[in-house]
């Protein structure tokens, strides 16, 4: 079985843009091959299928991590600062988005991979409290 998951943003404004690229591919898929991807699972749309004779699950995904100050701003809006965001869950649409450092930032500031981590197990707590484990 493979999981392809498809990234894009919320919103109307991102239609047919690079932005949504990755739901786009996933929506084409689903046409093509016939594939409902309208099942709310995992926290995001899922559609199981067969693609090719290879059984598939497509997914877009509806909790995105966003790493440093560059995806959260072009993401959210550059009213958004990364380190009074850092750690917060933010709700946009229906879509929840865990703004952390950006891998480069740990290089530079050993200090910062302690929160990194947090803000890593609070995503991980958040899938576990919401039953995604139980979920076949």
């Amino acid at each position: 079985m493979y999981i392809i998951a498809g990234l894009g943003n919320p919103g109307a404004q991102y239609a047919g843009t690079r932005h949504n690229v990755g739901f786009a591919c996933i929506d084409e898929l689903a046409d093509q091959y016939n594939i409902s991807v309208d099942t709310s699972k995992h926290k995001g749309l899922i559609g199981k299928g067969v693609i090719e004779g290879q059984k598939v699950i497509l997914v877009k995904p509806k909790v995105i991590v966003l790493l440093g100050s560059t995806a959260l701003k072009n993401v959210l809006g550059k009213e958004y600062s990364i380190t009074a965001s850092r750690g917060k869950w933010i709700e946009q649409k229906g879509i929840m988005y865990m703004p952390t450092w950006h891998p480069a930032a740990l290089l530079r500031d050993e200090n910062k991979k302690i929160e990194f981590w947090k803000d890593l197990k609070v995503v991980v707590n958040f899938f576990n409290k919401s039953g995604v484990e139980d979920e076949k």
